[in-house]
């Protein structure tokens, strides 16, 4: 690969907790955030985001078309190697499982770890790239740049992808007609959509919780959000077991409560922990025990997954809810939104297929 005259990045996909490296192969991007369009280029108004600031200047700024870029995890795996394209906002990206990421870079991929579905990424020694910012450029002297002048790149027309399609806001009016069509209880939908009311009140404060300095704990997501939601949505305490074979909640279709009645696993992560990533093979371990458990739920309390499995036991993202932003559907996880969400986490739902 030539890169000569080239300017050489290094691209973080995410954290040990939160990983996004398979959106941005898919959709030919890198991401950066927090903060809105236009948020980088100074200002008091801006002030609040510190160092990350600088990051932003730099992805949205310094990086320019034609240079290259390499999507790392930590600072020894190499998931991608692109040229990096135009910059722009994408709105659709401000909810990567919890990350505000609407700062995007289009690239188009020369070299991807998983070519027909298969293979694993580069690997190098421990510390081999830097840790810190979000974008930072490749060191002369770093050992990733021998392996990329030793690529080979495929003469092939390499292509970007289409950027997921606009999602629109759902008013609670909305949802409201939604669920009532389907059956939902009045005092239900009242209960959970009120703006005034104590669900929706709570969840705003818990999303202010980074504020505080400290994250409410596991135990305290489940108690004051997740059990909430669920009595709102239909469930009675008789058919909810807590830390049920270490099933943070286990939901059951009838009573008695025994395994053939499973019909739901939830898996709880405290707020603000990404709940789409390393939460769902956990769910799906634990609710692979029980023949007829069709839904996983993974959440933080604010963010909810809605996963459906199939008669060959596998599992795929059906409808994704975030408390703070709904929304009518969610391109980048090619899921459905707020309103199917919610009524699939009704005790009265068995499958889209019925809906």
């Amino acid at each position: 690969m030539n890169i000569q005259g080239k300017n050489l990045w290094q691209h973080a996909a995410g954290d040990g907790d939160n990983n996004h490296v398979k959106l941005c192969l898919k959709w030919s991007v890198i991401l950066n955030g927090p903060g809105g369009e236009g948020e980088w280029n100074g200002g008091a108004h801006y002030s609040y985001l510190g160092r990350k600031q600088t990051d932003l200047r730099r992805f949205c700024e310094e990086m320019k078309n034609g240079d290259i870029v390499v999507l790392r995890m930590g600072t020894k795996e190499i998931y991608g190697v692109g040229v990096v394209g135009e910059y722009k906002w994408c709105d659709e990206f401000n909810d990567v499982d919890g990350w505000n990421l609407g700062h995007t870079r289009r690239v188009c991929w020369l070299w991807r770890y998983d070519v027909n579905g298969k293979g694993s990424p580069k690997y190098f020694n421990t510390y081999t790239m830097k840790l810190g910012d979000t974008t930072q450029r490749l060191d002369a002297s770093c050992a990733v740049i021998p392996w990329l002048e030793s690529l080979v790149i495929p003469q092939t027309s390499h292509s970007l992808s289409n950027l997921p399609g606009k999602s629109t806001e759902v008013s609670s009016d909305e949802i409201a007609a939604y669920l009532f069509n389907k059956g939902i209880a009045s005092d239900s939908i009242r209960s959970l959509l009120d703006q005034n009311g104590e669900f929706i009140r709570m969840a705003n404060w818990y999303n202010n919780s980074w504020k505080w300095g400290t994250s409410p704990s596991e135990h305290e997501t489940v108690c004051h959000l997740v059990v909430p939601l669920l009595r709102i949505l239909g469930w009675t305490p008789q058919r909810m077991a807590l830390e049920w074979s270490k099933i943070d909640i286990a939901l059951f279709s009838r009573m008695p409560r025994e395994d053939d009645h499973l019909s739901v696993v939830v898996e709880v992560k405290k707020v603000g922990d990404a709940c789409l990533s390393w939460a769902v093979s956990q769910a799906e371990n634990y609710a692979s025990k029980y023949p007829n458990c069709r839904r996983l739920v993974v959440t933080d309390g604010l963010r909810y997954g809605i996963f459906t499995r199939d008669e060959n036991k596998k599992i795929s993202l059906y409808a994704y809810l975030n408390l703070i932003r709904f929304r009518n559907k969610y391109s980048i996880y090619e899921c459905k939104g707020a309103r199917e969400a919610i009524l699939a986490m009704t005790p009265e739902w068995y499958g889209k297929l019925s809906q």
